[in-house]
């Protein structure tokens, strides 16, 4: 990488020591349309070439949401960037193959004499594109064709490309392997917990089991300058970490509301709504609102805290059982009768043991995949705008 840098320096110093030109789309592109009507004969919904239907059909949206179909024909035959003109606006890729665009699409045919397609596309990447507004912002033709990017040389776009490819190549590497860990870690979390050979419970028979309560939201003393963690049921994601507070609230909204102070290691289970079921695991004491259980074992010579965590993320299908078809709120009597195994303490500790390292490498941002990850993404941002970044000649 220090190699093509040494060279797109020594490029630039050579061809254009005094700045680039910036161009307009509609200068460096052989054309730029809209995509049209859906064509005759195709298949939607279809996710691989057929005989019959070979060739893909892209509208709006990101990666495999933009595939429409598939068709017998196509309408574009050379390598061109697509750009999202409505719902995911701006959203652009690289196309190779023949397809045909429809509705929502905006197709630019890069004159490859003047920009690569693959430059065109990372220039987009810190370039505004604006709307055209309206009840329903939306792209169209005009907003695309006056928009200016800079126009070094072929040979410093060639460059700027391979460190550029090399960052996307890893990052796409990055999240295949953490794909393939969560696959793995959902293997162990089912084979580890649903052994039958142990005891079953109750939960209600081997954890106390309450709710919480919201301060009242006209009274400021119970929030102003309050200091008391207090969380919504958004922050159950099914991951044991739970880096967001929601909101901080007084002594005196603790001591006047249902809300109650829950220990370190309370498993926290939403009751309601899109999160209804999922879990989360309390690094700190907090108060929570009502949407929410709170389960701490009884004895926890006998259940793990981490181990009760664990037991409760993997009933989740019941809470989506009970929601289906229909607004249900699960209640602290249901939570109460779910039955669980429980294996005896040493086990319940190997089980953690495993669970914790994989739930860390899987969704800890601080340490696991994800921070690297993230960390990999901000190195590509800050080169890709630093390589991106030229002086314009005037």
């Amino acid at each position: 990488m220090i190699n093509n840098r040494s060279k797109i320096k020594k490029l630039i110093a050579e061809l254009c020591p005094n700045g680039v030109e910036f161009k307009e789309l509609g200068e460096v592109c052989l054309s730029i349309s809209a995509g049209g009507d859906l064509p005759e004969k195709y298949r939607k919904g279809q996710i691989a070439p057929t005989d019959e239907f070979p060739y893909p059909i892209y509208s709006n949206g990101t990666n495999e949401k933009a595939l429409y179909g598939y068709t017998d024909s196509y309408k574009i035959n050379d390598e061109a960037v697509t750009i999202s003109a409505r719902g995911t606006i701006g959203y652009h890729t690289v196309r190779k193959e023949k397809f045909t665009p429809i509705v929502r699409l905006i197709t630019l045919i890069p004159n490859t004499k003047l920009i690569s397609p693959k430059f065109l596309s990372y220039a987009l990447d810190i370039t505004e594109i604006g709307s055209s507004g309206g009840s329903i912002p939306q792209l169209t033709v005009p907003n695309v064709k006056p928009i200016k990017i800079p126009l070094p040389p072929l040979a410093i776009q060639e460059e700027i490309v391979k460190i550029l490819d090399s960052f996307t190549e890893l990052e796409a590497e990055l999240e295949a392997e953490l794909e393939a860990r969560k696959k793995q870690y959902e293997h162990y979390f089912h084979f580890l917990l649903q052994n039958r050979e142990y005891q079953e419970y109750k939960l209600g028979d081997v954890s106390t089991i309450q709710s919480g309560g919201t301060p009242s939201k006209t009274n400021n003393s119970y929030w102003d300058n309050g200091t008391i963690n207090w969380l919504g049921s958004t922050v159950c994601k099914n991951q044991k970490t739970v880096s967001d507070v929601t909101a901080k609230i007084t002594e005196k909204g603790l001591a006047e509301s249902s809300a109650k102070l829950q220990k370190k290691y309370t498993t926290l289970i939403a009751l309601v709504g899109a999160t209804i079921g999922k879990v989360a695991f309390l690094p700190f004491e907090a108060t929570i609102n009502q949407n929410m259980a709170a389960l701490y074992p009884k004895d926890t010579n006998q259940l793990n805290p981490s181990y009760l965590y664990y037991i409760c993320r993997s009933k989740y299908q019941l809470f989506i059982d009970l929601s289906k078809e229909k607004f249900t709120m699960a209640n602290l009597s249901f939570v109460r009768n779910i039955t669980v195994n429980i294996p005896p303490l040493a086990e319940q500790e190997r089980i953690v043991e495993i669970l914790d390292k994989f739930d860390a490498l899987v969704n800890d941002i601080s340490i696991g995949l994800p921070a690297e990850l993230s960390a990999r993404r901000q190195q590509y941002e800050y080169y890709r705008n630093k390589l991106l970044t030229f002086k314009e000649i005037v």
